[in-house]
């Protein structure tokens, strides 16, 4: 029988087994089929493991007192019903199999375990469920919280770290664009808050003033009002000003430097941390 195949069967089977409640040709076959089928054989061993982790967790219990009232008073009758019979029953038709005495030992010592497993069996399921739930409960916070985390990285990761800001004015002082740097995603970001725009032959490129140097090109800008360009720190890095000017559509290279004029420009400020 395939028994992997019906998982509610197969924990079942597996948990009376952990239990000792699974006996005789039935425990047999299921031992067998364990050792032929390893998914049937992890299951008894998660049972057995489960089933021994409870000695911890079992809480004691008592049985009720008419329990052991009831199995003090079944083992004297046997005692007495054992004396009588042995008065009444020569010494030479005793033997091992005639031995009432051990029949009726045996038999209360059944009773006791059944009445046993009535009392402790319910309770170690049930506390086993019980952990089951539990378990399950605290996975799902765990989840829960792993989600909490991950989102909380995201928008970390998503907010911008400026630590360069410059407004950038035109001949009459009026600004003309916002920029600021974002060095841990190495971004410039541009925003246009003046009214130009250049025509659709020209392009505005935009410049770092670094002393003492030439000017050192830092990307040309598309007509969009906001936008960003790549960059590393170390080309904004002690650089005390930016400037925008005017070249063919594209641009130019950088080591010519600007060939147009210059429209707009500003000092660059970098903020303390």
């Amino acid at each position: 029988m395939q028994i992997h195949r019906h998982p509610d069967l197969m924990q079942r089977l597996a948990a009376a087994h952990a239990l000792g409640t699974l006996r005789g040709g039935a425990r047999r076959r299921f031992e067998a089929i364990a050792r032929e089928q390893p998914v049937v054989r992890a299951a008894a061993l998660e049972w057995q493991s489960r089933v021994a982790s409870l000695n911890e967790l079992q809480r004691p219990a008592e049985p009720a007192p008419q329990v052991w009232t009831r199995i003090h008073n079944l083992v004297q009758a046997d005692v007495a019903r054992t004396a009588m019979t042995q008065a009444r029953t020569p010494a030479a038709k005793r033997g091992v199999w005639h031995n009432l005495a051990l029949w009726r030992g045996a038999g209360v010592a059944g009773v006791f375990t059944l009445l046993l497993a009535a009392v402790f069996v319910p309770g170690l399921l049930r506390d086993l469920q019980q952990r089951d739930t539990q378990l399950a409960a605290l996975q799902q916070q765990l989840d829960q919280r792993g989600a909490q985390v991950a989102e909380l990285e995201r928008r970390l990761l998503a907010t911008p770290d400026v630590r360069y800001v410059s407004v950038l004015n035109d001949e009459a002082a009026r600004p003309a664009m916002l920029i600021t740097f974002d060095p841990k995603n190495n971004r410039l970001s541009l925003q246009r808050v003046g009214s130009y725009q250049e025509a659709a032959d020209r392009s505005l490129q935009l410049w770092a003033l670094p002393p003492g140097a030439a000017p050192r090109s830092l990307g040309v800008l598309t007509p969009e009002r906001l936008l960003q360009l790549a960059a590393q720190e170390s080309a904004v890095r002690e650089v005390p000003a930016l400037a925008i000017s005017l070249e063919p559509l594209g641009g130019v290279p950088s080591e010519r430097g600007p060939t147009g004029p210059v429209l707009f420009q500003g000092a660059l400020i970098q903020k303390q941390i």
